[in-house]
This record gives structure tokens, sequence and C-alpha cells, in this order.
């Protein structure tokens, strides 16, 4: 059983250091789309560090489950592992983090759900507001008009998937701008954000005792906004960029003292208008390449034993 407690208390560590060391880096704003990289994969980790720790635990319980996991292996290598060892532990916590698995499954399929209803009906409400008239035929281009009076606008995500805006919003953007929100929210949708923003949402609301999954979840909602913002200032520049942010969310008092769902807004402009220097190439691959070993340490521990008894 000392293997199965290694990884669990692996997986503690990881959840609880990831997240401090990351809040106190000076690059990840700068550098979102590492970020992104560098959480999924300090997630990965720690659901691994579960993953193995079930299953570990699970063939020291039950010899069938055993049976499986071991059935290449030499009888050295199964006697490393100790499984006539504590068995009534063994099964205590493999059948608790099994529930911990299937009640993430769970989680992450409602949040599935959710999302393609909320998906069908903004456009069931797109048709309400915005109905055919006879003989019309449906757009087929990449963005939809809607008459209001509230600059808005939002990626509206599906087969044929295309940018919903307000005529308010075509009345205060200027040119570029227009072109630079496009960018902006295309790139949330071939960088497939709403998959990570899902996946993190379910973390957390599945386990709300769980600190990492909440900053997980949260450095998600930022990170994709940065991510897609740098996508749009490439193609049309950073001034163009903030100026369309201001325009579209001016008169919902973000810019204002007291504090609002969207009061990321500002720190994204102030972040355009200054832009801050890129990580060097180097620097960006040598973090990339440390990210993705975060989740190989968890299988290295699981093989140490077996490598032991065969060396």
């Amino acid at each position: 059983m000392m293997v199965p407690v290694a990884l669990l208390l692996l997986g503690a560590l990881t959840a609880i250091a990831a997240p401090r060391l990351l809040a106190r880096a000076d690059w990840t704003d700068r550098e979102p789309v590492v970020a992104l990289w560098v959480w999924q994969c300090v997630v990965v980790a720690v659901l691994l560090c579960c993953a193995l720790s079930m299953t570990l635990s699970a063939a020291a319980a039950w010899e069938a489950v055993r049976g499986h996991v071991f059935a290449p292996a030499p009888r050295a290598v199964v006697d490393a592992y100790a499984h006539g060892t504590s068995r009534p532990w063994a099964a205590t916590t493999a059948v608790l983090l099994a529930s911990g698995g299937l009640w993430s499954l769970a989680m992450l399929v409602r949040e599935v759900v959710r999302s393609r209803a909320r998906r069908r009906a903004r456009r069931a409400e797109l048709l309400v507001r915005a109905p055919l008239l006879p003989g019309e035929e449906p757009a087929s281009g990449p963005v939809v008009v809607l008459e209001a009076e509230r600059p808005d606008a939002w990626w509206l995500a599906g087969a044929a998937p295309r940018l919903v805006i307000t005529t308010a919003a075509l009345r205060r953007l200027k040119g570029r701008q227009l072109d630079a929100l496009l960018a902006h929210e295309r790139g949330h949708q071939r960088a497939r954000h709403g998959w990570l923003l899902a996946s993190s949402a379910a973390l957390a609301s599945g386990f709300p005792q769980v600190p990492v999954f909440a900053a997980f979840r949260d450095e998600m909602h930022r990170l994709v906004e940065l991510a897609a913002d740098d996508m749009a200032s490439r193609r049309f520049g950073r001034l163009t960029t903030a100026l369309a942010l201001v325009e579209l969310n001016e008169e919902r008092g973000v810019f204002g003292p007291s504090p609002t769902p969207q009061a990321h807004v500002p720190q994204r402009v102030h972040r355009l208008l200054t832009a801050p220097d890129r990580l060097p190439a180097l620097h960006r691959l040598r973090l990339t390449a440390l990210a993705a070993l975060v989740p190989v340490i968890p299988v290295l521990v699981t093989l140490v034993p077996g490598l032991r008894a065969l060396g």
C-alpha cells in the first residue's frame, strides 16, 4: 500500500504547491497560452495520481482486478507492490477514489448538457428576435446582426458557428475594431476554449472543497480571454483591440469605481495598451516541456517498485 499512499501524497502536494507557484509567477499574463497548458498539466497530474492510486488499491484489494492489472508482469513485480497487506484500507481507498471519478464524470456530463441547453436557448431567442421574413434564406455568413440598443456580441457555437452582434455595437465599433472583435471570438472557437471552461467548471462544482479546482476554473476564465485578446491583437493591433473592448463595454459601467461581473475588462485593456514583453522562445519552450513532465511524475512513482524488482 506504500505506492498508493505516495501517489495520494504527491497529488495533494501538487494541488497545494502548483497554484501558489503559478500565482507568484510574473509571466502568466504575458504568456496566457503557456499558462493554460501549465494549468492543464497540473490538473491532469492531480487526477492521474488519484486514478493510479485507485487502480493499485483495487489491485491490492481484489484478485480479479489484480489479474487484469498485472497480467503480463512477472511474479517479482507483483510481490514488489505488497498486495498482501492492508486489504481493508485498500478496498476503502479504491471505492472512495472510484466514487470521486464517477462523480467527476457526472459533473462533466452535466456541464456539457447545460452548455448545449444554453446554446439551444440562445438560438431560439435569436430566431424570435431576428425572425426570417417570408422567402428569406437563412444567413450563411459568419456574422448575424441583431437589432438592440445595448452594445453586445457573442460567439454562437454549433454546426455553423457565427458571431452575433447588435446594431448598437456596430454603431460604436469603427472599421478594424469589428474585425478585431470577430478575431477574438474566432480565437475562442479555434482553440476549443469552451471545453476548457466546461471541464474546469465541472471539477470546481463537483469538488468545491478542493482549492486547486476552484483556482483552475477562475484562471481558465481569465486566461482564455487574454489568449483570445492576443490572437486578435496580432492581426489587428493592440490599440485597435483595446478600443474595441472599450467601445463594447463602456456603457456597462465596468470602468467605474464599483466592482462589476466584468471587472476583468479594465485589466485586459490596460494589458493591451501597455504591451508586456513576451518571454523568449527558448523560455516558452522550457516552460512547456517542464509542464509536460508534471503528469509523468505520477507514472514514474507508480513504476519504481516494479522497475526495482526487475533490476
